[in-house]
């Protein structure tokens, strides 16, 4: 028993810990899907103004995340960023080297959803461009 153990950490040791869900990871700006309460493109994220559904989750939530994804200009995700500081959010600029088209995630550090169904998306006419 003990002889497992010390491989386990002499393996982590050498790889790293074992990362959950590294697919979704990548996809959602390192957080997993139970845990998302909206998840905006980058084509919705550089959409003029703000989705008023983020905003009613940044005033309403606590024990919040933004996340941010580092591939996009500053001034196309500022006025998600001052919201967020205006209601002590924290926020992450996700810049991993991962390609993928979310721009911005909203999430809570526990699960909140099942995570089976990707319900936490506005399916408007830019999400459905976003994701040809």
């Amino acid at each position: 028993m003990q002889q497992n153990k010390l491989h386990e950490l002499l393996l982590q040791g050498i790889r790293g810990v074992a990362e959950t869900l590294p697919e979704e990871r990548a996809l959602f700006l390192t957080t997993i899907s139970e845990r998302i309460y909206l998840a905006l493109t980058n084509k919705q994220v550089i959409h003029k103004g703000m989705y008023p559904e983020a905003l009613d989750i940044i005033r309403s939530k606590k024990d919040l995340h933004l996340y941010i994804n580092g591939e996009l200009s500053y001034s196309l995700f500022s006025n998600y960023l001052k919201e967020a500081s205006k209601y002590k959010v924290p926020f992450t600029v996700v810049n991993d080297g991962h390609e993928t088209p979310i721009g911005l995630v909203l999430a809570s550090s526990t699960a909140i959803n099942d995570g089976t169904e990707y319900d936490f998306f506005i399916e408007d006419d830019i999400f459905k461009r976003d994701m040809e």
